[in-house]
This record gives C-alpha cells, structure tokens and sequence, in this order.
C-alpha cells in the first residue's frame, strides 16, 4: 500500500495520476484538513503534524508515503528522513517517506537527484526558470537552492501567487482565476525583463487544474512542469527499482481520509478529481 498526505485537496491532482499509472496497486490518501492551511504554521509545528500524518499512514499499512504537498515537503522532508525515520519504530528498512519537490527539481534540470554537484552539460545552462507558487513555499526557497546546486548558471526567478490555489478550491469563475494567473505571469515577466522564461515549474498541486491558463499566457516555448506527471514519472521510475514496496496482492483499492468534516471534504473533492469516491473521517 502507498500513501499520499497532503494538508488539503490539491495533492488529489498527483493522487488521480499515481492511480491511473498504477492501477493494481492500493493506495490511501490523508488530508489533513484539521489544520490547513499549513502555510501560515511555524516550521515546527508543520513538521510535527507531518510526522503524525505519516506514522498514521505507516500504521495503516502504508510502506511507502509521499508528501502530496509542496510546503509539508519544503518544510519537513528533509527533518524526517533524516531525523526522524532512522531512529522511529520504522526504521526497518521496509519504510520510506518521499515528497514532490525532488521529481520537480529533476525535471527542472534534467538531473538525478542524486547528483548534487554541476555536472556537463547541466553546469553550463543559462536558461531562466520561473517557479510560481504559494507564499510558503517560495520563501522556503527551497527550488532556487536544489536546482541551483545543479545548474549554478540558470536564472530562477520565483512568483508568489498567494490567492490561486484558494480561488481554484472556492470554484471561482474562470475570468477570475485567468486573472489570478496574468498576475503571476506578468510578476515573472517584470523579473526577467519581460524575457520569458525557458520553463515555469507550477509549485503547487492546485495549480495543474489552471495549467491551461498559464499556457495561455506564457509563450509556446516555455515548458511548463506541472507536477502530477512530473511526480508520475519519477514514481513510476522509483518503484521499477525498488518493486518491494507494491504487495503482489494488492487490488487498486483507493482509501480517502480526513481529519475534517467528511461531509464538506467530499464536496469539494470532485474541482479536483470529478466523480472520485467519498472521503471518510479519520
């Protein structure tokens, strides 16, 4: 079984592409929406609830969990790989966490994550790259560093987009969203001497219901990486490797959890992924 956490709805965008790339395998997905949103809690504490959320997925019967949310990434990824996972009851050998910003940053720089030095021809690249994305997120700044370490010479330049993801949540009209991302793209453009960027990276998993509109406003060269397939392809890459992590026995069951109000999570969970099964309380 893999579980997927998120503080909220958005990480239901990877959900839907991790299910459709990997239909016989079972997953459960936990939003903790007792405490979203995340990005306004001190980093202690987004930590903390990141862990409990894993453990519980982990007690569940996950083995393998992957952090659906760029801030619980940004923030708490490196803390509990690093601190808490070797020294926790889990510390087996058969468990691991992973998160989202990993795969993006591949993509971005067409580098192994492994790989944290310039490397040719990655070391020579000039290319600017715009990361739009929530408020914690970017001053986490965790994207110009990774991909920076990898490609020192390219130009990031980041753009909050702070009311996006809860207008596409809200299911406000296109107009309004289509304004929303103009903004952000015009933010970019007034970073780069209205020099459009080689890639956009969309930094947060509401952002892929909008990704038609950042295409209509950013350039046909402009790659955008958004992350449900981004983090598809990665996913799928890991899990040809490390196959112990996928029972042979597994149905494609799908468990949806919340640490809110089953009955208003459901509702809003079809903007992300029309006509997917009810939540439950967990």
């Amino acid at each position: 079984m893999i579980g997927v956490f998120d503080s909220g709805l958005g990480g239901l965008t990877v959900l839907r592409e991790l299910t459709a790339r990997f239909r016989h395998a079972d997953f459960v997905y936990l939003a903790d929406h007792a405490h979203v949103p995340y990005g306004n809690r001190p980093s202690e504490q987004i930590v903390a609830l990141t862990r409990a959320a894993t453990e519980d997925l982990f007690e569940r019967g996950a083995k393998l969990v992957l952090l659906g949310c760029n801030t619980a990434t940004a923030v708490s990824l490196r803390r509990l790989q690093r601190e808490w996972l070797p020294k926790s009851r889990w510390a087996d050998g058969a468990h691991n966490v992973l998160g989202i910003v990993a795969p993006t940053v591949e993509a971005a720089t067409q580098t192994p994550w492994a790989v944290t030095s310039p490397q040719y021809p990655q070391k020579y690249n000039t290319d600017t790259v715009a990361v739009f994305g929530t408020t914690r997120t970017v001053t986490s700044g965790v994207y110009p560093e990774e991909i920076r370490k990898r490609c020192p010479k390219v130009t990031v330049v980041q753009q909050i987009c702070s009311e996006l993801a809860g207008a596409i949540e809200a299911s406000r009209p296109e107009a309004e969203l289509e304004a929303l991302v103009r903004e952000g793209v015009a933010g970019v453009m007034s970073q780069t001497a209205n020099m459009p960027p080689h890639r956009a990276i969309l930094g947060c998993t509401h952002f892929p219901l909008v990704e038609h509109l950042f295409r209509r406003h950013l350039p046909p060269f402009t790659r955008i990486l958004s992350q449900p397939e981004v983090v598809a392809d990665s996913f799928e890459d890991y899990l040809t490797r490390r196959p112990q992590y996928l029972a042979g026995n597994e149905g494609g069951r799908l468990s949806l959890l919340t640490t809110g109000d089953a009955d208003e999570v459901s509702a809003l969970a079809g903007v992300f992924w029309p006509g997917v099964k009810s939540f439950t309380e967990a």
